[in-house]
């Protein structure tokens, strides 16, 4: 119910006038960009196209900040790592069809790993929508079914005065936990019309954030405090809730010790007594978690990578904190607690009794100690120090952001983020190119603070049209391509399977002489060299390119399985996908 007299309900005289008297010559872009202004939006990532192209003239006459990229998909990773750093709704503008499609990927990417991306479409003309008239350029039958089992939400819009309500809903999807890309389409002649609707002054998008059910958490706490022997798994959702500093208390409190997951890297610290680390592709550390009488893992859905390819059989109770509802219970029977990873470690901080193991500290030293051993069997010194010169030459709180090759699925078990969201990779939905475009995305959000990007060759080819973006743009990104002369996991993969590789060795370019032709300093390195010459990049202001060639090898994981345990030198779960990429 609505009263005469309600503050909120009364225009200021300013907004009257502007309501009364809009400026000319706007259109329903306008409506758009005065829209992602008033949530609250800087900057905006994306690439024009011809139904767009209202949408893109609005820009002009805004104070947003634009960075467009030459590739959708590769703006599509700017975004989902802008919004990563930021935690902020990173809007991404894109044209109709063949444009919008080309940005799937990266919004697979962002949703797997729930980095808030607000897309925004153009559409055909009104007259086209829902089976009407065919024949328009670009024309989708159902665009909107395209992104509907990839994105939280859809909205189409159908005529300019919907337009701010649909991006301010979609602004609050995109921003209520879990995060997660969001997708609005808007008609080409929508954005192009004239438009005498008011200049959009106020919107107000308040995210909704699961809180825990009491009655949950208060037997959660029961549990942890009884248990003889606590573990905990932290996932992506203690480093997105900017919860680490509560998941530490806790786990000291508890005497637990924690492993994190590959998206959850940085959420307790790497060296702390309590700590495993993030070997789960490790036999020894999924005895360990199995072997825990009170599981409690926090912000994971326990997927195939955390779960050491679906090998993991915890013995002991699970407690399970979740904000995606689709996750909670989705691979084994928990204690679940659909909740904000946040509000959920705060509630059980509260309720939980003190609990003290002085074991605990000397069970991780004897765990990490057996797993150093194991690698330090096999031979795999060149790939250490590599991993060890990069975590050298990046400063403390500098982000990161790999790509999916082998240097990175080490650094998922082995490399020091030293930092909560420091460390990103494209393990949520594996696909190539990830890592330079998202780089170049981070560099636009804390400007004057280096990024470090980590490709092979074969991914770097698919995002090397952006050095001309991180050369516009005068971005202070460090790209590191290790060049093994192919796709090497894929390599790896089909020499461990069939016993010789098919379709993974590349012709690939000089890539120091391809960023020089760009005008991005670049220089080839080598291992003993590497650190001094990545220091070196990274210190530079602008983009630079440091090449290493080099052929990696993959540890060999151990797995559990129904004969027992067994050390095998292949994964069972990773199958290569069409894009070259792995799962």
């Amino acid at each position: 119910m609505t009263h005469e007299h309600d503050p909120v309900l009364r225009p200021t005289e300013r907004q009257a006038a502007a309501a009364l008297n809009p400026p000319p010559g706007r259109n329903g872009g306008d409506l758009v960009v005065e829209t992602l202004a008033g949530l609250g939006a800087t900057t905006v990532f994306g690439l024009p196209g011809q139904h767009a192209l209202g949408l893109f003239d609005a820009l002009r006459r805004s104070d947003l900040r634009y960075v467009g990229l030459r590739m959708e998909n590769n703006a599509g990773f700017a975004a989902d790592a802008y919004g990563r750093i930021t935690g902020e709704a990173a809007p991404l503008l894109l044209s109709t069809g063949p444009g919008a499609l080309t940005s799937l990927a990266a919004l697979q990417e962002a949703a797997a790993a729930s980095a808030p991306v607000l897309a925004v479409s153009s559409q055909v003309p009104t007259a086209g929508l829902g089976g009407g008239r065919h024949g328009y350029l670009h024309e989708l039958a159902d665009q909107a079914a395209s992104f509907r089992s990839v994105v939280k939400s859809v909205h189409t819009v159908r005529s300019q005065s919907q337009i701010p309500s649909a991006i301010t809903a979609a602004w609050q999807s995109a921003l209520t936990a879990p995060h997660g890309p969001v997708w609005v389409e808007i008609p080409q002649d929508v954005l192009l019309a004239e438009t005498s609707l008011p200049v959009v002054t106020a919107v107000d998008a308040t995210p909704e954030t699961p809180a825990p059910r009491p009655e949950l958490t208060a037997v959660a706490a029961d549990l942890l405090s009884r248990a003889e022997r606590p573990a905990i798994i932290a996932g992506g959702g203690v480093v997105r809730a900017d919860a680490s500093g509560k998941l530490r208390r806790l786990a000291e409190k508890l005497d637990a010790p924690v492993a994190t997951t590959f998206g959850g890297k940085g959420a307790f610290p790497w060296t702390h007594p309590l700590s495993l680390r993030s070997w789960l592709e490790d036999g020894h550390t999924t005895d360990f978690l199995e072997d825990a009488d009170v599981l409690l893992v926090v912000g994971s859905g326990l997927g195939e990578l955390s779960s050491n390819y679906h090998t993991f059989a915890p013995r002991g109770r699970i407690v399970q904190i979740e904000a995606d509802l689709g996750k909670l219970e989705s691979n084994h029977p928990a204690l679940g607690i659909h909740a904000d990873a946040r509000l959920a470690l705060q509630a059980l901080l509260e309720t939980v009794a003190d609990r003290s193991d002085a074991t605990a500290p000397q069970r991780v030293r004897d765990l990490l100690g057996r797993v150093a051993e194991r690698i330090g069997a096999q031979d795999l010194a060149l790939e250490q120090r590599l991993l060890a010169s990069v975590r050298g030459a990046l400063p403390d709180g500098c982000p990161s952001f790999w790509d999916m090759t082998i240097l990175s699925y080490w650094a998922w078990s082995a490399f020091d983020p030293r930092g909560a969201n420091t460390m990103h990779s494209a393990q949520g939905a594996g696909g190539l190119g990830y890592a330079f475009p998202a780089a170049l995305g981070a560099a636009v959000a804390e400007p004057g603070r280096p990024v470090l990007a980590v490709s092979g060759d074969g991914g770097a080819l698919y995002s090397v049209a952006e050095l001309a973006t991180a050369r516009q743009h005068d971005l202070d990104v460090t790209w590191l391509i290790v060049d093994d002369g192919g796709y090497g996991i894929l390599r790896e993969y089909m020499t461990d399977t069939f016993g010789q590789a098919t379709a993974t060795d590349l012709m690939r370019p000089d890539f120091v002489a391809l960023a020089g032709s760009f005008g991005v300093p670049a220089v080839r390195t080598t291992p003993q060299a590497l650190e001094d010459d990545l220091a070196g990049a990274l210190a530079a202001p602008g983009p630079s390119v440091v090449v290493l060639p080099a052929v990696l090898r993959m540890f060999a994981p151990t797995h559990l399985d129904r004969a027992g345990r067994a050390d095998r030198a292949g994964r069972p779960g990773p199958q290569p996908t069409s894009d070259g990429s792995s799962r």
